[in-house]
């Protein structure tokens, strides 16, 4: 049995190592908790193989291995009970490339895809630049937790939908969708004859204890065979710079025409992102599992210390690193701005479909987070104070 103890309160200088993250404030006394990578060391076997495939010296184009497609139907049988065939993976660079392609083979100018209206960006772009036509699905916070109105849906949905951009567990809210949830969707889908693509990228970040992810496809062979699920070891493995996701398509003729439509477009897939994805896979649950609890502490500081600042408020996080504060009582006009001067970078509620709240980023150590939270409440009082 492994017991080695991972440390996550470890502060890593990333300021002169590219990252999109620490770079964009660079020249400023401003904390990034945007963008959803974490400030966490890989776990050491990571490292370990990444240096065994640099150290034979040759990147030449690469299969993906054998033993890496095993992991993943392995792990879908362990972790949901689902019985998947290696012939259903298609590696991808990433899950957003994914969901672009899913658009633009197997829909056209005639057809809309439903995408939450709360949601990474990423989902509001797909249907346009994909060339076909967007429906909003309403969001709804029922108990708050931020999940899809599906009685608004049933009405929704029309002659041109065509396929559903599904985000299970749900960034920036957090939920995590119960099986009557999904049962509920997934009959929505099959009776109105829709596709479903769902993200479910978060799916190894459940924080709260007792509380499954269940793949929406896993569910019955009416949904699995109307669905793409799309998986990544990036977030949960901090990777995401070495670009490698995969996508399950168990329908061969949408498995045919998801690879055609990424003919030309889509690279061969990184050879590090392998490596680094078989090392995850094979080897990194125990530092996943401490991770989990680390992120599950910061959870828990973070929600009892926004909710007492007057004017914030955070619902409770089921999955993920991510919080979505709700900022609407201080009545800003820019709130990324208001808490930039503050120094803290957070990412503006506009881009995932609501100007009231902010994305903040707590897969840090906690020594950046507690820093975080305090500029936070210092600039909050100055704000309530000021005439």
């Amino acid at each position: 049995m492994n017991n080695q103890l991972f440390n996550f309160d470890l502060l890593v200088d990333r300021r002169d190592s590219d990252s999109c993250k620490w770079s964009l404030y660079s020249e400023v006394d401003v904390l990034p908790l945007w963008v959803a990578d974490t400030d966490f060391m890989v776990a050491p076997a990571i490292t370990d193989a990444l240096q065994r495939r640099v150290a034979h010296g040759i990147f030449g184009y690469t299969n993906t291995p054998i033993r890496l497609n095993e992991l993943i139907v392995e792990r879908m049988q362990r972790l949901y009970n689902w019985a998947i065939d290696p012939s259903w993976l298609v590696w991808m660079p990433g899950v957003v490339g994914s969901m672009h392609v899913a658009c633009r083979s197997l829909c056209d100018a005639t057809h809309s895809v439903l995408i939450p209206s709360v949601a990474y960006p990423y989902f509001h772009s797909a249907p346009g630049l994909s060339g076909c036509n967007s429906q909003l699905m309403v969001m709804t916070r029922s108990n708050r937790r931020w999940v899809i109105d599906l009685e608004k849906l049933a009405l929704q949905i029309d002659n041109s939908s065509q396929l559903m951009l599904f985000c299970n567990p749900h960034n920036p809210g957090g939920a995590v969708y119960t099986v009557s949830e999904l049962s509920a969707l997934a009959e929505l889908m099959v009776s109105n004859d829709l596709i479903v693509c769902s993200d479910e990228i978060h799916c190894d970040l459940v924080l709260e204890a007792g509380m499954p992810h269940i793949p929406i496809a896993s569910l019955n062979k009416a949904i699995e065979k109307r669905s793409i699920t799309l998986m990544a070891p990036s977030k949960t493995f901090n990777i995401a710079g070495l670009s490698c996701s995969f996508a399950i398509i168990p329908d061969e003729a949408m498995r045919l025409k998801f690879s055609q439509a990424s003919k030309g477009i889509i690279p061969y897939l990184n050879l590090l992102g392998m490596t680094a994805a078989q090392a995850a896979y094979e080897y990194g649950d125990d530092w996943n599992n401490q991770q989990i609890d680390y992120l599950r502490a910061n959870r828990d500081y973070l929600s009892i210390e926004i909710n007492r600042i007057r004017g914030l408020k955070l619902d409770p996080i089921e999955a993920t690193y991510l919080a979505w504060i709700d900022v609407s009582e201080l009545k800003l006009i820019d709130p990324k701005a208001f808490f930039e001067a503050a120094g803290v970078g957070l990412s503006a509620g506009d881009e995932f479909g609501d100007n009231n709240y902010l994305r903040l980023n707590f897969g840090c150590p906690r020594s950046l987070l507690e820093e975080a939270v305090k500029r936070i409440e210092i600039a909050v009082d100055v704000h309530w104070s000021d005439p």
